[in-house]
């Protein structure tokens, strides 16, 4: 974590003040600090220090009176493009439009996306083919054919772990590249960790996560850019660990996970609580 001081505060004022009352003397220290940092992916902190002394004790007071410690992600100059994009693609697959604007919008077009297909497998495929149409055409063929086979497809993870984190976090929020254990044994920096998926967060469901984006996310990767994904969500956090170059294992109990009792989709389909439309 990269910390940047903005201001360096001047040298403390110090005055003592003597009363000529009979019964005390009292001398009082009073000494104000204020630092201003930056602190990279963060909110902006201004903690206030104030140190009072006297000769019955110190008095120490500290107040923090604006930002806060949590991680955010600050937009950068491509991720309203990134959303527009992905915007338009999900409008084409649902059929219309979501009159809220922005992220909520977005979301709200992702469970019309869901409430509309009959299926899991219908679900999947639909979000797989917005993945695709967000590609230039042969990009994804030539990566493929060209890069997915170098190094026993370590090149090919590293790299597209790396660009995840560049071109997504406007959709999931705060990540950061790490390294994952792969079954074999080895180690490679091709993981990728979201630290608080507002995906997830935002949509308040697991049948949105699961068959919106891990799911129709692991097939795209595996059979569009030959690079294996296996996404973990943590449904009590919201984190969650993308891991390139590991295959999803036949048996995943994550897909069968139940859902959040404010699931919005599962009351719109009237179904019992904790119930989730991932048939």
């Amino acid at each position: 974590m990269t910390i940047l001081l903005l201001h360096v505060p001047p040298p403390p004022t110090i005055g003592f003040s003597c009363s000529s009352s009979p019964r005390s003397t009292t001398q009082t220290l009073n000494l104000t600090r204020r630092v201003r940092c930056h602190i990279s992916n963060s909110t902006e902190v201004v903690p206030i220090l104030n140190i009072s002394l006297h000769t019955s004790g110190p008095i120490l007071n500290i107040s923090q009176v604006e930002g806060s410690s949590k991680s955010e992600y600050k937009p950068g100059v491509l991720d309203d493009f990134f959303m527009q994009s992905f915007r338009n693609k999900l409008v084409e697959e649902v059929g219309s439009d979501s009159d809220k604007p922005g992220y909520v919008g977005l979301i709200e077009l992702v469970k019309l996306l869901l409430l509309k297909s009959r299926s899991r497998s219908e679900t999947n495929d639909a979000a797989v083919r917005i993945l695709k149409s967000l590609f230039p055409p042969l990009i994804l063929e030539l990566y493929k054919l060209l890069i997915a086979p170098l190094a026993q497809g370590k090149i090919a993870a590293l790299m597209v772990a790396r660009v995840t984190v560049l071109t997504c976090q406007w959709l999931m929020g705060p990540c950061k590249v790490n390294t994952i254990e792969l079954p074999n044994g080895e180690s490679w920096e091709s993981g990728v960790f979201v630290e608080k998926c507002q995906y997830l967060e935002e949509s308040k469901c697991v049948g949105v996560c699961i068959n919106t984006c891990k799911l129709p996310t692991q097939t795209f990767f595996k059979d569009y850019m030959g690079v294996p994904l296996l996404m973990e969500p943590d449904f009590k956090d919201y984190s969650c660990q993308f891991k390139f170059g590991v295959a999803p294992p036949e048996d995943d109990g994550s897909v069968n996970e139940p859902c959040f009792e404010t699931c919005s989709i599962a009351s719109r389909r009237k179904l019992n609580s904790g119930e989730c439309p991932m048939a």
